[in-house]
């Protein structure tokens, strides 16, 4: 952890006030050194007091997201969040993350965009990124799981998201088949899985993440306003940015040690209890075709499991739903 990042954990931990002397200590470096780190803390937005009888306090933070908070703000995980890095505008957080992959990053690692330029959905459709008003991420897993069972990062990630919505907001969102958050019948979230394998093994596998947290109604064009909704419409108040990616952070790596830990299965009985999908009879565009029937349940590698309208129990990937009334 940064020098930066230590200090913003030791002042979040200790709101009433942490003297200088007590911060030289913890980070092994002089009371100067610590002023300066302060000083520059301030600069990029930190409104931090400075006592000399309290000591340092952290009376606000900027509406921004920066890495050395994240981590302050994330606390210790096993893999997903230990390594953070925040860009001010890329053309997508996927595209950086490939390129960290193919470089040999080793997994866990988080790639935030204050905007995106191509922020991009399932099927290469558009998405949206208003610069600060939402959380655009991705994150980098190496999984020891079949390509087959890819799918099971979906479930894990959009469990994960709705959970840590719902702590953060009281809102209860329901997830809808394949990748998406709805509140009110309306998009929140969206996931995007990337995938790089060979034959029977996952290379690498990036979770492309949006989530319209801030926006007002202006932010969204016309034609998306009827389908789209933000944490803050939803709320009637702004958020935390950062506190909301911390918490979702939090939430995907206590998911992804369930996957990796063989219990995909509560995983998956939790994911159904939160899907809109499940029980739902639907038409699904797959590619060319349309298979219509009830949706059941999900198999042991996070695939759809759809009875058609014959009885048969066929097996889902991936496809456009549509809810039959």
């Amino acid at each position: 952890m940064t020098p930066d990042a230590q200090i913003l954990t030791a002042l979040r931990s200790t709101p009433a006030g942490v003297s200088g002397a007590e911060l030289a200590q913890r980070l092994g470096i002089s009371r100067a050194a610590v002023w300066a780190r302060i000083e520059e803390l301030r600069r990029t937005g930190y409104d931090i007091e400075a006592s000399p009888h309290l000591g340092y306090r952290l009376r606000a933070a900027p509406d921004a997201l920066h890495a050395d908070d994240l981590l302050a703000r994330l606390g210790a995980v096993k893999v997903v969040g230990r390594d953070i890095r925040v860009f001010q505008e890329t053309t997508s957080t996927n595209d950086v993350m490939e390129k960290l992959a193919r470089d040999g990053v080793k997994e866990g690692v988080a790639v935030f965009a204050e905007s995106q330029t191509k922020g991009r959905g399932r099927l290469g459709r558009k998405w949206l990124s208003a610069a600060g008003k939402g959380l655009w991420f991705s994150v980098l897993l190496r999984p020891k799981i079949r390509p087959q069972a890819a799918t099971q990062l979906t479930v894990a990630a959009a469990t994960a998201l709705a959970r840590a919505i719902h702590r953060q907001t009281a809102v209860q969102p329901e997830i809808k088949w394949p990748n998406d958050i709805l509140i009110r019948g309306k998009k929140v979230v969206g996931i995007l899985t990337e995938l790089s394998a060979e034959l029977d093994t996952v290379k690498y596998i990036i979770l492309g993440i949006g989530v319209d947290v801030n926006q007002t109604a202006a932010d969204f064009p016309p034609d998306v306003r009827r389908l789209a909704t933000s944490l803050r419409l939803e709320t009637g108040q702004p958020l935390d940015r950062a506190e909301l990616a911390a918490a979702i952070l939090r939430e995907l790596d206590q998911d992804y040690a369930r996957i990796c830990g063989g219990q995909f299965e509560a995983l998956a009985d939790e994911w159904e209890e939160r899907c809109s999908t499940i029980g739902a009879n639907v038409a699904i565009h797959v590619g060319s075709r349309i298979v219509q029937g009830r949706a059941e349940s999900l198999d042991a590698d996070g695939a759809l499991l759809l009875r058609t309208q014959h009885g048969h129990l066929e097996r889902i990937i991936g496809g456009d739903v549509t809810v039959e009334k």
